[in-house]
């Protein structure tokens, strides 16, 4: 089961990465949310795999899920 803390620190990361990625992106971190939310790589990438991915550098984060985006809207 996820405590309350658990999904506190999944939230957080997940704006982080969110807003990090709307820079790269040149973005608002509205747009990039819902970029982000209509390929549904909130859920399956930046929640599902928290645990693999919050060890990474936000930068590193950032860049992956900005490709990761560009990629699944260029298959859509």
């Amino acid at each position: 089961m996820i405590k309350d803390s658990d999904i506190y620190r999944r939230i957080h990361f997940a704006v982080m990465a969110i807003e990090s990625g709307a820079r790269k992106l040149g973005i608002s971190g509205k747009e990039m949310y819902a970029r982000l939310n209509k390929q549904g790589l909130i859920h399956d990438r930046l929640l599902k795999r928290y645990e693999d991915l919050h060890t990474q550098s936000l930068e590193w984060v950032a860049d992956d899920i900005c490709e990761t985006l560009v990629n699944w809207e260029a298959e859509a």
